[in-house]
């Protein structure tokens, strides 16, 4: 991922700001990781099948437990060999993330890449899922929940503040201060209600393939509400965006 070169101090590009799991992507990373896992034999499939859908209904209901989440979604990369892990990651994108990439997804980055914005993917998913994600889609910056490490191993816990929720707007603050971005012509794509801190402090809030919640609040505010599952980007309400639509 880029890392901050000098030239960017106090810079002024527009951000385009995606979230990932259902919104670039037509499926959720994190919980197929989980599924991923099980049908590999490296977690036990029954028992962590029943608590990986637990957690996942939690998400989307808005009750979950970011901290009890991490600690079992984390548990596993502490407790197999770092090679391994990365062998199966490989396999994971190109198998199961690579199929669930909408071609409309690809359109609406594409578009921003035109306009000469700054591409953004900011995810509560945790980095070693996502990194690989983020590198499949082309796009340069990723903020992501980050697993902590002890030398090349993990130790199933967290490192710093959950990019959750809050601490999405947390994570993203402490970026554009250590970048020299801001968020003036900011876009900020979003599936899920727990996005709503992030998608209240951006200029432009856009629902994509919005829950129940977040569809409801679009319409109150008249924001716009894009769909990306098929091969073209499906404008529900609203203008934008008005490229490959």
């Amino acid at each position: 991922m880029r890392t901050l070169p000098p030239h960017l101090e106090n810079l002024h590009v527009p951000l385009a700001i995606f979230d990932l799991d259902n919104t670039l992507l037509a499926g959720d990373s994190d919980y197929l990781w989980g599924r991923f896992l099980a049908e590999r034999g490296v977690v036990d499939g029954d028992a962590y099948e029943r608590e990986n859908k637990r957690f996942y209904e939690e998400y989307k209901a808005g009750d979950l437990d970011i901290m009890e989440f991490l600690a079992f979604s984390l548990k596993p990369l502490a407790e197999n060999d770092p090679q391994q892990l990365e062998a199966l990651r490989a396999e994971f994108v190109e198998t199961v993330i690579r199929p669930i990439v909408p071609t409309a997804s690809r359109t609406l980055l594409e578009h921003h890449r035109r306009q000469g914005d700054e591409l953004l993917i900011i995810t509560a998913t945790n980095r070693f899922v996502t990194e690989p994600i983020a590198e499949l889609l082309d796009v340069p910056w990723l903020i992501a929940t980050d697993p902590e490490r002890k030398g090349e191993r993990f130790t199933g816990r967290v490192a710093g503040t959950p990019c959750f929720r809050k601490g999405k707007v947390e994570r993203l603050t402490t970026w554009l201060r250590e970048t020299g971005h801001h968020l003036a012509g900011s876009h900020f794509y979003s599936d899920s209600h727990n996005d709503f801190p992030l998608l209240e402090m951006v200029e432009t809030p856009v629902a994509v393939d919005p829950d129940d919640t977040l569809r409801d609040h679009a319409e109150m505010k008249g924001w716009p509400i894009l769909s990306l599952r098929g091969e073209r980007i499906a404008v529900l309400q609203g203008r934008w965006p008005t490229v490959g639509t």
